[in-house]
């Protein structure tokens, strides 16, 4: 028998060293695996492990009641009897007293790369069951597409990922790929639900053997691989809308556009256009105009015009374009851009958002709609945008916009996470955590001791993939992984789907939560529904124990290479678009309908709220992006992650010019300070970030010091400000962020504690 792990960050051979501790390895059909996975075997029994369940001593002393001491409090040590006890009978109390829309169940999915021991899916299942709970929508990744994209091309998100133009596609047709915000390949090397072989790389290099060209529009020549050798093109963060807007304009003023694609297959260009050329009000959006935002010579966007005119292109968007003030405008003209050129539907161009962001997207395999756990119905209706949880617990009954809407935030009494981490993906963290205390009761299920786990009141130790049996079946992914159980589990923690069954035990309906199946009953179920399902996609999966026994199986391909809205483009009228007109709205007469001043009818020029063209005391932008040595915040702890830190800290780069401004050098220990906060961290300087741009890469354990001003380890969400890209879609905009950077003095310099245990009192009985 061959014994895998499957990860969000790829697949794993198992096995023991000669002392009996586990090893992982590079899966050997994996022609570009991720490293830092390597980590996870070492991780999973470091000092960290939460061992046993945990109560707060402030919150059992205060009888379930907040006492604003969450995160700088002991733990007592309980039984799992105790633990099951305390949280049954706060739920009962909580659901009782104020109802389950007063419960906030909250995971963010990325947990497991298992089908079945998948965080969210056991979380909702269970409260569900329980009466349903308030939910959040969307993804902290791409939440104003999200909102945005039905509305301009009638396709949810999710489906627009699945379609996108393949690789083999494009190497074929496209003759250059511009690359709004890059295409980084360590963002590719990861992906939701489990990676089995990485392939970005292959497709970009199948478009390199081809002639493909690239242009890399970013603040970082890092954004697009050495291999490509594109054109960079710096530009200020948050002013890309503004560079396609003056390049509209020359192809407008110079009718350079493909006038038949614009009037066959859109709706709204003359709106558009009478504002490009300044005839509403505003000022044309000239080269000269967008030289001035951009930072970008009148004579470069003048060449760029040129090229994208002159050849079959693809518009291509980073998701972290749309991770700013006003993000929605950046996807939305980019499409208009792509519209202007002509070449959606074909092979040839068109627009992407999100190649290179996570592996699958531009793969040209056939996508299954796996079965997976099933979560049943929730009875509440009340939700919030992901990323407006500090705003839900600050004002409980007040009002907020989304997506044309006008809804009220529900009273929290009671927050239980499992998977995911706030204090990792959430901004402005100093102002979550007073808002955090607000809740009556906060509980946890976690693997480590990290911030989250510090500041809830009941702490559920929780197994990592190594420790539990499991299937990976990634609908975005061809390869199907047994994950064998490799290690019994670390101390007395269990998973996740143990502990839902304990409280449901505790609150009646454990077999309604079973249905009396163990772990392995609900893989095989989840396989044999998925055997059902692969009938109408003519694929015939092999008997379970075979495929559990070789350890993967991969699924045949019958795919053919895939274009993004190719039935659309061959026929407008048989093949309409989902929205009103049927068609790409370029002006949209339904979000001009919500009367919103930060999200108007068709795509605009916003000046963000903090921004490099507005400089006041703080003048250096901070990007936030996704690290090398770890998915977000998991394995921080993992030696990958910690082999990166200057000094225990996480790394920021900074330009020599602005290091040197500032009497910084590689190595020093400084500190980047904005009105929401400070944070330590490491100096690296480096020519990679264009000047007048630092970058802290996210994921760092927040480890506040007591007063909570000053994080000792550099997670960039201190600094981050926590408003939404609009009132249309209420995404997170971490990319719009000005600091100053300085080198630390010696006696600001605090250790970083986030890697100690905290304090924690070893008794067998809450009678102490």
């Amino acid at each position: 028998m061959s014994n895998y792990v499957s990860t969000h960050w790829g697949t794993y051979k198992v096995s023991q060293d000669r002392s009996n501790k586990i090893k992982l390895d590079n899966w050997e059909l994996d022609s570009s695996p991720t490293e830092f996975g390597l980590g996870l075997a070492d991780a999973a029994v470091d000092d960290l492990r939460i061992k046993q369940p945990y109560v707060r001593r402030g919150w059992l002393d205060s009888k379930g009641k907040s006492d604003g001491k969450r995160g700088r409090d002991e733990f007592i040590a309980i039984s799992w009897e105790e633990a099951f006890n305390l949280a049954s009978t706060e739920l009962v109390r909580v659901k009782n007293e104020y109802g389950n829309a007063s419960i906030y169940a909250g995971s963010y999915g990325w947990a497991s790369a298992g089908r079945f021991h998948h965080a969210k899916s056991q979380i909702n299942r269970f409260f569900n069951l329980f009466g349903g709970f308030t939910s959040s929508y969307q993804s902290y990744s791409y939440a104003a597409a999200e909102t945005l994209l039905p509305h301009i091309i009638g396709l949810e998100l999710s489906s627009t990922l699945v379609e996108h133009t393949s690789w083999d596609a494009l190497s074929e047709e496209c003759e250059l790929i511009v690359m709004f915000g890059g295409m980084p390949l360590k963002n590719s090397k990861v992906s939701a639900g489990g990676v089995g072989k990485h392939v970005t790389e292959i497709g970009l290099k199948k478009c390199i053997d081809n002639g493909v060209n690239f242009v890399n529009i970013s603040p970082l020549k890092s954004d697009a691989p050495k291999f490509l050798e594109a054109e960079q093109i710096p530009i200020r963060p948050n002013t890309d809308t503004a560079l396609m807007l003056s390049l509209a304009y020359i192809m407008i003023k110079g009718n350079l556009y493909n006038k038949d694609f614009v009037k066959k297959y859109t709706v709204g260009f003359d709106e558009f256009s009478d504002y490009v050329m300044g005839r509403k009000n505003n000022a044309e959006c000239s080269p000269d105009w967008g030289a001035r935002i951009t930072g970008i010579p009148v004579d470069s966007i003048n060449k760029l015009a040129e090229k994208i005119i002159s050849n079959k292109t693809l518009i291509s968007m980073s998701w972290s374009l749309q991770r700013a003030s006003r993000g929605e405008q950046p996807l939305w003209m980019g499409i208009t851009l792509a519209s202007m050129l002509g070449y959606i539907g074909t092979a040839a161009g068109g627009f992407g958002f999100g190649y290179s962001c996570v592996n699958s997207t531009g793969d040209s395999f056939t996508r299954v709609p796996w079965k997976s756990l099933p979560q049943g119905q929730n009875k509440i209706k009340d939700f919030i945008p992901v990323a407006r949880i500090t705003d839900m617990l600050e004002n409980p009954g007040t009002e907020f916009s989304y997506n044309g809407k006008k809804l009220l935030y529900p009273e929290i009494k009671l927050i239980y996470w499992a998977g995911g981490n706030p204090f990792h993906h959430h901004q402005d963290l100093n102002r979550l955590v007073k808002a955090w205390q607000k809740p009556n009761t906060i509980i946890v299920n976690e693997i480590w001791w990290n911030s989250q786990a510090r500041h809830a009141d009941l702490v559920f130790p929780a197994n990592t993939a190594l420790e539990r049996n499991d299937i990976m079946l990634n609908p975005k992914d061809p390869t199907i992984v047994a994950n064998h159980k490799a290690m019994k589990s670390f101390g007395d923690s269990k998973t996740d789907y143990e502990i839902f069954s304990g409280l449901a035990s505790k609150l009646g309906f454990k077999e309604l939560f079973t249905e009396n199946r163990n772990e392995m009953d609900w893989i095989k179920f989840i396989w044999d529904e998925s055997s059902n399902i692969c009938e109408e996609y003519k694929i015939n999966l092999p008997e379970f124990l075979d495929f559990w026994n070789k350890g993967f199986y991969e699924v045949p391909s019958t795919e053919n290479k895939r274009v993004l809205l190719k039935e659309f483009y061959q026929n407008p009228i048989t093949n309409p678009l989902n929205t009103p007109s049927g068609k790409i709205e370029i002006s949209s007469k339904t979000i001009a309908s919500f009367n919103l001043s930060d999200c108007p009818s068709h795509p605009q020029w916003l000046e963000p709220y903090e921004w490099l063209g507005e400089i006041d005391k703080y003048p250096l932008h901070l990007i936030s992006n996704q690290p090398t040595h770890r998915l977000h915040s998991q394995l921080d702890n993992a030696i990958s992650s910690q082999n990166q830190k200057i000094g225990g800290r996480e790394p920021v780069l900074i330009n020599s010019k602005d290091a040197e401004k500032r009497g910084i050098k590689s190595g020093d220990i400084v500190v980047l300070t904005n009105d929401r906060g400070s944070v330590l961290a490491g100096a690296e300087i480096t020519d990679d970030v264009m000047s007048g741009v630092v970058v802290l890469s996210t994921g760092a354990w927040f480890d506040p010091d007591e007063d909570i001003s000053l994080d000792r380890h550099g997670n960039p969400n201190v600094l981050t400000k926590d408003v939404g890209t609009s009132s249309l879609a209420q995404g997170p905009t971490s990319h719009t962020t000005l600091v100053e950077i300085k080198k630390a003095n010696q006696e600001i310099i605090k250790d970083v504690e986030i890697f100690n245990t905290p304090k924690i009192t070893n008794n067998n009985t809450l009678t102490n």
